[in-house]
């Protein structure tokens, strides 16, 4: 059957994604995976290097996702579905160009683990990600600020004469242009993705790739891949080599042998370099495998574990009585916590395939460990040689410049802009002037004229950019309020923190809307030490705010980002009083949300009302973007009953302290 390309409707229960926060990320990531820098002491050379290049330190100009909930109704997806009569891939450009479904159609088995809801959660760098599938992860250590965003999306004349379908961005943490191209060969088990990352800028860029597969985690399900030690990172913040498949008196290439969240890294062995693999089979013998060419080099087995807060995330991921999942996962380094230099003009290309394998279950599933990944690795062989993969790379290498056609799908403007204002020539993946949006006006107006518009009156302050040619039109532009806020950010990112605060003084001694400045200078006291400015500056702020919002969703946003991070500096700065005023003076609808009921509890407990303060526990709340990692329910908890923690508000990743 000759391969088909179609667009589809895909129907889940879905939480709404809701309004971007419109506050600046100046607080730096909250990386559930940073390396203790003690761990380093002994990791090999090439490792220990990576580990320390250009880790993220700001998510600017990136805005927080944090505006989604919890309740689901039916909603429609645009899809494309592309079938051969073997495979049918069905992918979701509007949601980061995540492979929803891939099923093996002779024998009709879904080869990843399919989330049949919607529900977004605070995994992502920049917050709202969600669980299932096959996702591209760019940027930096953790899931890609793309999770929920938009991608481009076209069809390409294939490398046999049929089509394929061509997905790119313009990455926005390392301003990065890439491109992902899905191509299902006629009669092929295997779906090929090529994938290129450019650098188009003369300085040389840190890059981050992990393609992440979320399989079934059944209960005797094992991941197989050509190695014989792994990298075990989990909840210590360390990484230390330990053998494969046994530690610690379990087999942990069986998911649910592990307690906690875990990440093995394999070292992959030299023989298999020039192919890494890894594969999920279950008790039969059936699976999926993912290959790839050399240059993506990493594999990784990550694993919820059995323990209760790992089986409350994948509860919290999906819905009731819906199987788990593990992760298998490749990338250009060993580890997720390295980024791999790529000087400027320069390129990272390579090839994966991801398809059906079945081997013999007693020798996958044996206690010889050369013999189980033997039995994998031969089965791989007989269905997709290493000669194989190699000669689809080359194919697909020479059709990663064509020119899309039809388009399927529209990604965001912000590439279009900074094509338009470099100037570069990025054959295959056009970022056409016809996708600029109104995000993209004040900036381009700016690089047109050298100075920003006036800002509209009926909305809080646009998304900013914070490059050093953006900075530099900045510091050239007329010093209206506006422009001394955008400045303020974008020197707050280059690390200038002095000047950041001088140029946020500078435009609230001029600025009709103060709270946005008053916001910036806030939390540049917070990080100075400096509690009692701060909780000062965050009640003005917030005054400020609460008397000029007409109300609307952008408004209500900027009132929940601020109200919370009002109330949480105020109750650390002890000034009760001035906290109650900011609950006071919240809308009713912004009360009921998790984050402020958790506050609420806070409040009360710190006020003397210990009992109250449980009774909010009591009555159930959910915290929406409850961030992976952070233990605040379990440690208010604590502050207010020796009780055992209830389960539905157990996330912790690691053994209770």
């Amino acid at each position: 059957m000759a391969t088909t390309v179609r667009r589809a409707q895909l129907t889940l229960p879905a939480a709404p994604l809701g309004p971007d926060n419109p506050l600046p990320a100046l607080r730096g990531p909250r990386e559930a995976h940073a390396l203790d820098e003690r761990s380093r002491h002994g990791l090999p050379r090439d490792m220990a290097r990576q580990a320390g290049y250009e880790p993220l330190r700001s998510l600017l100009p990136v805005r927080i996702r944090d505006g989604y909930g919890r309740r689901r109704t039916e909603r429609e997806f645009e899809a494309v579905v592309i079938e051969n009569g073997r495979l049918r891939a069905t992918v979701l450009p509007g949601l980061g160009g995540r492979v929803h479904s891939l099923v093996h159609l002779p024998t009709g088995r879904e080869l990843l683990y399919r989330n049949p809801v919607f529900q977004p959660a605070d995994l992502a760098l920049n917050g709202a990600w969600f669980s299932g599938g096959i996702e591209w992860n760019i940027g930096a250590t953790g899931h890609t600020a793309l999770s929920c965003a938009p991608l481009h999306a076209a069809l390409v004349p294939a490398p046999d004469g049929g089509v394929m379908v061509r997905l790119w961005e313009w990455e926005r943490l390392r301003d990065l242009p890439f491109q992902v191209d899905l191509w299902l060969p006629e009669d092929s088990d295997f779906l090929y993705v090529g994938v290129r990352v450019r650098n188009p800028h003369e300085r040389p860029a840190p890059v981050y790739w992990w393609s992440n597969t979320a399989v079934p985690e059944d209960a005797g399900s094992r991941v197989l891949a050509p190695a014989e030690e792994a990298w075990h990172f989990g909840y210590e913040r360390t990484l230390r080599r330990v053998p494969v498949p046994r530690w610690q008196d379990a087999d942990r290439t069986y998911p649910l042998n592990s307690t906690y969240p875990a990440d093995f890294f394999y070292e992959v062995l030299g023989e298999d370099a020039g192919r890494p693999w890894i594969a999920s089979l279950d008790a039969d013998g059936h699976g999926l495998v993912q290959a790839s060419t050399g240059r993506l080099r990493g594999r990784k087995l990550f694993a919820w574990g059995a323990g209760a807060g790992g089986r409350r995330w994948q509860e919290w991921l999906t819905e009731p009585g819906t199987g788990g999942y593990a992760e298998i996962q490749a990338g250009l380094a060993r580890t997720q916590l390295e980024h791999v230099r790529l000087e400027g003009g320069a390129e990272f290309s390579w090839l994966e395939a991801y398809g059906p394998l079945s081997a013999e279950p007693s020798a996958v599933h044996g206690a010889d460990w050369a013999a189980a990944r033997g039995a994998a690795s031969a089965a791989l062989d007989a269905a997709l040689p290493a000669g194989a993969l190699d000669a689809a790379y080359k194919a697909w290498r020479g059709h990663a410049d064509t020119e899309p056609g039809e388009r399927l799908a529209d990604g965001s403007g912000w590439g279009a802009l900074e094509v338009l204002c470099g100037g570069f020539d990025l054959p295959g993946t056009p970022f056409a002037e016809s996708t600029l949006e109104e995000a993209q006006a004040p900036w381009l107006e700016l690089w047109r004229s050298g100075a920003l518009p006036a800002p509209p009156l009926a909305a809080p302050p646009g998304p900013g950019l914070v490059a050093a040619h953006w900075r530099d039109m900045l510091e050239t532009a007329p010093a209206d309020p506006l422009t001394e806020y955008h400045l303020g950010v974008a020197q707050w990112h280059a690390g200038d923190v002095a000047q950041a605060v001088r140029s946020w003084e500078r435009g609230l001694a001029q600025a009709p809307s103060r709270w946005p400045l008053l916001r910036c200078l806030a939390v540049a006291d917070a990080l100075a030490g400096d509690a009692e400015r701060a909780a000062d500056r965050y009640a003005a702020a917030f005054e400020d705010l609460a008397g000029e919002s007409p109300g609307g969703e952008p408004w209500e946003a900027a009132e929940s980002a601020l109200g919370r991070e009002a109330m949480t500096a105020l109750l650390a700065a002890g000034r009760l009083g001035a906290a109650r005023a900011v609950w006071d003076r919240l809308r009713p609808s912004l009360r009921e949300q998790g984050r402020f009921r958790l506050l609420a509890a806070r409040l009360l407990a710190a006020e003397g009302h210990v009992g109250a303060a449980r009774r909010v526990f009591e009555d159930g709340f959910e915290i929406a973007d409850l961030r992976e990692g952070e233990e605040t329910l379990s440690e208010v908890w604590a502050t207010l009953t020796d009780r055992p923690l209830p389960p539905r508000y157990d996330f912790r990743k690691s053994p209770p302290r």
